[in-house]
């Protein structure tokens, strides 16, 4: 274990470390197939005369005006240096084919015609669906080495909808260069497009190696004139415009995010950059063309692709007739004394009444211990039972783990969620530490004011700050131990005040923060400096060397923002229809890394380690309920019937290669599911085939389907039912009295086999329910009187 936590210099950072995945392979492969039979080129060669404007035809190229049905019209002759991509030379029906085929084996819908897009003018469009944190970048960079390498295509624009997503692109681009130099044996270009830094747009023509421009959508379909240079003869161009020698490269687009560049306008632009070809990349695809690869979120989960998920849901009990305050934050066990309900109450001070987080045992009097509150008569602690996670009260009141009463205003509401999430980072900090992995949190707030602002005097904190480093120090004296340990030297080595940071606009003139839901000034590019750490410098953020754990930012919830180790989101604002459960849960769904850079995806482990908590201020029930809505609505492209028709056609992929499953076969597949009531009357799957799977109890195949169980079985359960949907877990566990050595005593067995002789010759009851009942619950009366009392 490293314990060097501070100086690490630049030089001993940790690199992220990439491998092969059959997962992403398989996307590369069903981008790069749809081209299968293209003549490989080495580029084809142009010339535009410098100096003199260049007349490039915007117009179609033969292959697109046959594939759209427009009149083609001839390309003008190109004067200027430079290297552009081989047209294709696949006629439309030798692409629908190849498109087919990588649709067939994917068991996908088929495409019956090429879907074409006359606002872009491109008639080449292919979607690629892959759920958030699992490698969508890496797979389209990749894709432009296999594409190079296949078919000799080397000028990529990669168009995303934002800076951050821009900058991760940029990011991704760095950190893979010698993966793929392993893999490929060459480096691509790339840059990222500046329209006063046109130097690099050359190089991006009269190279012939693969050259990458990341673009973002406003530096060419917005107002002002920077963003309108691209379209401008520029007298420091050579009096060309850009966007001419970008077209004259027919270059492949790759769209990132294309659900949020959809706008007319936006669609219109990319005519301009006369693609030969766009892909579209999207966990959540708004229009689609042709769906050539699927890998969906519950792809993602099935196939532990990304961190589990687990809600520690709070809420608000509206008791009649009482006016008590009281939050149940979870119930404590122990080998050497009863439960104990860590209870936040107010008490009466010297200097008035404050909330203060207290540990109640059984009988304890909240009227004695608040210092003689009338709120509180009547409240004595009648039981803790840490199984249900319930402390019941004398005078009938019972909470919840998560549950509070009593005056629960805003303020005391984003207080309980940030201590909620102070307490589930330490949870896991504690552990995966000693495995070299770092824990990130992350809040996500609704005003940036509430966090920081700025005065005459500076940067002064906000409520939010002021709020997480008093829970925090909290927090960390209950977890510090009076031991020497490798976690308690690094916990004392960082500052509360170090430990949190904010990732907002600043208005770089007056150095005011710019709040995004009310700041004229706020633009996508005043986001820039704001990301440096999170998006630039990845790896700083992951080392135990940078103190930031916990990170406070208002547009992480734009798509772009990912770090691997985060464990915790807490969502300080208020829900709305803007943004789903999915997206808040999506920045924080990739598998964490350790301090050499390794990725925690061994099978066997991953879903011990990557877990990620999610701190609602809702119940656990309505958050889990909203969340599952929203990942079924994603998977609506899925069947849901499995019927004859469903099954005859589709392929099963087996070691001796792929086999159409026929007509003959689809029925028994079909009767095999009906016989075994796997199957509903509307032809569903029922929940007795997941369970049934689940137990590895699920009936036998027909005798002529057993060569083929393994992919037969796959095919049945792509056919979607509610009782696939992820397992969603609940963060508040109920838990179990430990038992100390106590009850391996011969003294208490001795004791308890007595009582269960007893209970047997002299005690009788009219059902086996009562039976059962008082028998657990004699047990957990023992556990709680003798566990703390024998010696």
């Amino acid at each position: 274990m490293q314990e060097n936590f501070s100086g690490i210099g630049q030089e001993q950072r940790m690199k992220l470390k990439f491998k092969v995945q059959p997962y992403q392979t398989h996307a590369v492969d069903s981008l790069a197939d749809c081209f299968a039979g293209q003549p490989k080129s080495s580029g084809l060669s142009y010339r535009i005369d410098p100096g003199v404007k260049p007349v490039i035809a915007v117009a179609a190229t033969p292959q697109q005006s046959l594939l759209l049905g427009i009149e083609p019209v001839p390309e003008t002759e190109a004067t200027d240096a430079g290297f552009k991509n081989a047209e294709l030379m696949l006629s439309p029906a030798q692409l629908l084919d190849n498109i087919q085929a990588v649709q067939r084996r994917q068991n996908l819908p088929l495409s019956a015609a090429l879907v074409g897009d006359k606002k872009t003018g491109c008639p080449i469009n292919l979607d690629i669906e892959m759920e958030t944190g699992t490698g969508k970048t890496y797979c389209y960079i990749k894709s432009m080495f296999e594409l190079n390498q296949r078919f000799g295509w080397s000028k990529f624009i990669v168009v995303v909808p934002s800076i951050a997503i821009r900058e991760g692109v940029y990011k991704s681009l760095q950190i893979t260069a010698e993966h793929f130099l392993e893999l490929y044996g060459k480096k691509a270009r790339f840059f990222i497009y500046n329209s006063k830094q046109l130097h690099n747009l050359e190089s991006f023509s009269s190279d012939a190696g693969i050259n990458v421009m990341v673009i973002n959508v406003q530096a060419f379909n917005a107002r002002g004139a920077d963003n309108r240079r691209i379209y401008e003869e520029l007298d420091d161009f050579q009096s060309r415009r850009p966007i001419d020698v970008i077209k004259a490269n027919r270059p492949i687009l790759i769209l990132d995010e294309p659900q949020k560049m959809e706008g007319a306008k936006t669609l219109d632009s990319f005519r301009e950059f006369n693609p030969l070809l766009i892909a579209r990349y999207s966990a959540t695809h708004k229009t689609e063309y042709n769906k050539i690869h699927r890998l969906d979120a519950l792809d993602a989960f099935n196939q532990k692709l990304v961190k589990k998920i687990a809600v520690r849901g709070i809420t608000v009990k509206g008791l009649t007739g009482t006016n008590a305050y009281l939050y149940l934050q979870d119930i404590e066990i122990s080998t050497s004394k009863p439960p104990e309900a860590r209870v936040e109450l107010e008490i009466k001070q010297s200097n008035g009444i404050k909330r203060v987080m207290r540990k109640l045992g059984r009988n304890d009097n909240l009227y004695d211990l608040s210092g003689g509150l009338d709120q509180y008569k009547g409240y004595v602690v009648a039981e803790i039972d840490a199984r249900i996670n319930t402390l019941s009260f004398t005078n009938g009141v019972e909470l919840v783990a998560g549950e509070a009463v009593g005056n629960v205003d805003e303020a005391a509401m984003r207080r309980i969620q940030i201590r909620e999430a102070i307490k589930a980072h330490f949870d896991k900090e504690q552990p995966l530490f000693n495995q070299d992995i770092k824990v990130l949190s992350l809040f996500f707030i609704d005003t940036v004011a509430k966090y920081r602002q700025y005065d005459a005097s500076g940067e002064v904190p906000g409520e939010y700050a002021q709020v997480f480093e008093e829970e925090y120090l909290a927090q960390l004296n209950e977890v510090l131990s009076l031991e020497d340990t490798p976690y308690n030297r690094y916990l004392k080595g960082i500052q509360a005040r170090q430990t949190h940071n904010g990732y907002f606009s600043i208005d770089k003139k007056t150095k005011h923060l710019v709040d995004p839901e009310t700041g004229k000034k706020s633009t996508e590019t005043d986001d820039v400096d704001a990301y440096d750490l999170i998006l630039k410098d990845k790896e700083r953020l992951l080392s135990f060397a940078e103190p930031v754990r916990f990170i406070f930012s208002h547009s992480a919830l734009r798509e772009g923002w990912d770090n691997p180790n985060v464990f915790v989101i807490c969502a300080l604002k208020h829900s709305d229809n803007t943004v789903s459960r999915r997206q808040e849960v999506g920045r924080g769904l990739r598998l964490a890394v350790n301090q050499s850079g390794d990725r925690m995806d061994n099978p066997a482990t991953v879903h011990q380690i990557n877990e990620l908590t999610v701190v609602a201020s809702e119940s656990y029930k309505v958050f889990v309920s909203a969340l599952q809505k929203d990942i079924s609505e994603s998977l609506s492209a899925r069947p849901r019937v499995a019927d004859e028709k469903y099954f005859t056609g589709k392929v099963l992929k087996t070691p001796g290669g792929d086999m159409e499953v026929t007509a003959q076969m689809a029925k028994q597949i079909y009767r095999y599911l009906a016989k075994n009531d796997y199957t509903d009357d509307n032809d569903q799957i029922t929940p007795a085939y997941h369970e049934a799977k689940r137990e590895e109890q699920v009936a036998a195949l027909p005798a002529e389907l057993q060569p083929y169980a393994e992919q037969v079985f796959q095919l049945i359960d792509s056919v979607f039912s509610d009782a696939q949907m992820p397992q969603i877990g609940d963060d508040r566990k109920a838990k179990v009295n430990p038992l100390n050595a106590n009850f391996d005593k011969k003294e208490f067995q001795a004791l308890w086999g007595k009582i269960n002789r007893k209970a047997a010759y002299t005690v009788h009851f009219e059902t086996p329910e009562l039976v059962s009942k008082c028998v657990a619950a004699l047990d957990k009366e023992l556990r709680v009187m003798f566990a703390p009392k024998l010696n």
